[in-house]
Parts: C-alpha cells; sequence; structure tokens
C-alpha cells in the first residue's frame, strides 16, 4: 500500500449524483403541487429560490440547515400553512427513490473499507442527511467518520471541517486523500489542511482538465493532486488490489 492511510469523500456529487438528487426534488414538488391545485412549475421556481435565499443568508462559511431551508421554501409555496409532517415523509419518499450513487462508487468503498484503509465524509450537508444517503447504499457501516456542516457549523473550505475529520481519523493530514468536486470548497479546502487531493466530477476536474495531467497525476495546480473519471480509479492511487 502507498503512503495513504485514509481517504475523505463529499457526498453530492462524489458519492451521490447530483442530478438524481435534483430529480427527486422534481418529482415530489409536482406531487405536492397536484395534491394543492397549484401549477407545479412556478412552485418549483418558488420552491428554489426560497431555498437559495436561505442559504445565501449564511455569513462567510456559516452552515444553514438544509432542513431548515426545505421547510422554509414548502412554507413558501402555501404561504406559511404547512408543517413538516405535511411535505418530509414525501419528500424523503420521493428523493430516496429518485438517488443513484456515482458509477462504481460503492465497490470501490468497499474495496478500500476490505483493505483497512480509514473512510471518512467531510460533506456540507445535514447530518441526518448524510447517514440517510449513506446508509441507502449500504455504506454507512463501510465509513469510519462522519463530519457534516450542520454538526461543525460550518461549511468547507473552512478548515474547522477538515479539523474535525482529520481528529477524527487520528492521522497526519500528509497522509490522507480528499476526494472532491468542488475545486475551492473541496481541493482548495483538502489542501490548505495539509491533504492530498482527488478531482472527481464538478468545477474540480473542470481545473483539472484545463491544466493537464498524466495519468492520473495533475501537473501545474497547487490544490490538485490527482484527477479521475472512475471511482474504481482510487485503488491504483491508494494501491489497493
Amino acid at each position: 500500500m502507498t503512503e495513504y492511510e485514509a481517504v475523505f469523500f463529499d457526498i453530492g456529487g462524489v458519492i451521490v449524483s447530483l442530478p438524481s438528487i435534483r430529480q427527486g426534488y422534481v418529482d415530489f414538488l409536482q406531487e405536492f403541487a397536484a395534491e394543492r391545485n397549484l401549477d407545479p412549475e412556478p412552485a418549483l421556481e418558488t420552491w428554489r429560490e426560497r431555498l437559495g435565499e436561505h442559504f445565501k443568508s449564511a455569513e462567510g462559511t456559516e452552515y444553514m440547515s438544509a432542513a431548515e431551508g426545505y421547510h422554509k421554501a414548502f412554507q413558501a409555496i402555501v404561504d406559511g400553512d404547512v408543517d413538516r409532517d405535511d411535505w418530509e415523509p414525501g419528500f424523503e419518499a420521493a428523493t430516496k427513490a429518485a438517488m443513484e450513487t456515482e458509477p462504481n462508487v460503492v465497490e470501490t468503498i468497499r474495496a478500500l473499507d476490505d483493505a483497512g484503509v480509514y473512510l471518512g465524509i467531510v460533506s456540507d450537508i445535514d447530518t441526518r442527511e448524510a447517514h440517510r444517503m449513506l446508509d441507502q447504499f449500504g455504506i454507512d457501516d463501510a465509513v469510519d467518520g462522519v463530519t457534516t456542516s450542520e454538526a461543525v457549523g460550518y461549511k468547507k473550505p473552512d478548515q474547522r471541517m477538515f479539523e474535525d475529520a482529520l481528529g477524527k481519523a487520528g492521522i497526519d493530514p500528509t497522509r490522507g486523500l480528499m476526494v472532491g468536486d468542488r475545486y475551492d470548497h473541496d481541493m482548495q479546502g483538502g489542501t490548505e489542511a495539509g491533504l492530498d487531493t482527488v478531482a472527481y466530477n464538478g468545477t474540480a476536474f473542470e481545473r483539472a482538465e484545463e491544466i493537464g495531467r498524466e495519468g492520473h497525476r495533475v501537473v501545474g495546480d497547487d490544490a490538485i493532486d490527482y484527477a479521475i473519471e472512475n471511482h474504481r480509479s482510487l485503488l491504483s492511487i491508494v494501491d489497493v488490489a
């Protein structure tokens, strides 16, 4: 095995497909609107706008609970006349039905776990939602430590997120990898924490493609060490057969 003892993953866009998450939102919003004789398109637009306002109200890297944002968004659709029980069960069922993993990520996580690699989550997400996603795909038991922005109170690239994750892992940062899809949050944040970084999807991978690479190694960017298109490539980076 290489010098890497731990691999840390973001969730959205890295473990779970972002388009599938968004499709779950749309599926439930259409159902929610139809039950109340509302036009689905304006309802969806109002929901998205109110949710966006909720997240944008944060100061700096402060984290705003997604669950609270969802509730405000559903209230906006019906002018405040809705309880959490009116939307949450159906919302969770719809997102669960639509949700898909990124290709080969479950098998890769299992292989890393079997090889004794420490596996951590570092994600801007509510804690309950993180465990719900991991449990849905049967990998909650493979993950050794979960760091969420809800628990820490801040979003990446705030170093408190990485300090929490590294504290749970108990490793030297140079012996860990951060796998993420956002250049500023995951790549720059992970690099500042002393981790090597792996770009997968999103702005992180786009940046790696612009810079260029030799195999999985990214050449010429201070914040990205590796870039992969398939999670199985992590096994060769960590040297797990």
